[in-house]
């Protein structure tokens, strides 16, 4: 699989609901149709809500990496304003 460089990237660790979602939906909300927002967390809880509720936004979620015991890896392209 190719390697995505991410235009944006935050760091929400320590977050918990509904702040985490708060959080990502500001920063892709300032981002271009077409760029790619990186996320790294650890919430499990927002690892599986925030993909969710991107998508109900219209955006596309390319990668949900657990990346350690208690962290994860998302990337979300912008697809609708």
């Amino acid at each position: 699989m190719e390697k995505i460089n991410p235009d944006k990237s935050i760091n929400i660790k320590g977050l918990v609901c509904p702040y985490t979602f708060v959080k990502s939906k500001l920063a892709i909300e300032s981002m271009e149709v077409g760029q790619v927002l990186e996320i790294l967390l650890d919430y499990e809880e927002a690892s599986r809500n925030i993909p969710k509720s991107m998508e109900d936004h219209g955006q596309t979620v390319l990668k949900v990496d657990k990346i350690g015991e208690k962290e994860w890896i998302l990337l979300i392209r912008k697809d609708k304003e």
